[in-house]
């Protein structure tokens, strides 16, 4: 999470992003991921008029889904996706759904994972994908 935030600070900074939008749910039902993230991002630097929080999102379909809505409720049209490297092929086959435009690219990792977080990661991520694909894409579909 703390990478895709720096990320997300930087892309504002060059003027990529001139606002962000902070997803997530409870974290193990004690923090809310997206309020956590707003603040991070106001510690760096980013004003909090800039700052949009959604902070009922539990999935990534969700995070996508409720992104959009703020989106759409402030009529912007395009949007900077950042994603952990093994997030981003079910990010971009997400985000392909939503009425909108954006583009996705990985946060670096802020230190180099190990073998087994390599593998066990990428696993994790084809698992949830192929879910994705075969069930939650027709049943856990969110109209923006």
């Amino acid at each position: 999470m703390q990478s895709r935030v720096d990320e997300g600070v930087r892309e504002y900074e060059r003027g990529v992003a001139p606002r962000m939008i902070v997803t997530g749910g409870l974290d193990g039902g004690r923090f809310r991921q997206g309020v956590v993230m707003a603040r991070v991002a106001q510690a760096m630097g980013v004003p909090a008029s800039a700052i949009f929080i959604e902070q009922d999102a539990n999935d990534t379909i969700h995070n996508a889904c409720y992104a959009a809505r703020i989106m759409k409720a402030h009529g912007w049209r395009s949007a900077e996706v950042i994603a952990s490297p093994a997030q981003l092929a079910r990010a971009g086959i997400i985000f392909s759904h939503l009425p909108i435009e954006w583009r996705v690219h990985a946060a670096p990792a802020i230190e180099p994972e190990s073998r087994f977080g390599a593998v066990y990661y990428t696993g994790l991520e084809i698992l949830k994908t192929t879910r994705y694909l075969l069930y939650a894409r027709r049943t856990e579909s969110c109209s923006p």
